[in-house]
């Protein structure tokens, strides 16, 4: 991916992450909202690390929206492209998501 349909892919995993969190807990996306609406981008090695993130964002109970890629500039359609998390304590993601690197 070039480095604007990263960034693009960014934002649908942020803004759809937080969609979730504003709707099943408003006082929690308020919080987020009203701090600065902080945002980290990682990255993983592989697939199989990334599902592994997704199963232990499930067992937490942290949301979480996986993007898949529409198809219609660089990547062929249903391509995972990001994962957006929370908003959630840092204390809570840091547990998952560490060991990841700033992308």
């Amino acid at each position: 991916m070039g480095t604007g349909k990263k960034c693009a892919q960014s934002c649908h995993a942020s803004v759809s992450s937080a969609d979730i969190v504003r709707v099943k807990n408003k006082d929690a996306w308020k919080k987020w909202k009203n701090a600065g609406q902080k945002k980290v981008v990682l990255k993983v090695s592989s697939t199989e690390d990334l599902s592994e993130i997704i199963q232990k964002l499930g067992k937490a109970k942290i949301p979480y929206f996986l993007v898949k890629d529409a198809g219609l500039t660089q990547l062929s359609p249903g391509t995972t492209t990001a994962l957006g998390i929370g908003p959630a304590l840092t204390t809570t993601l840091d547990k998952i998501t560490g060991e990841l690197k700033l992308l």
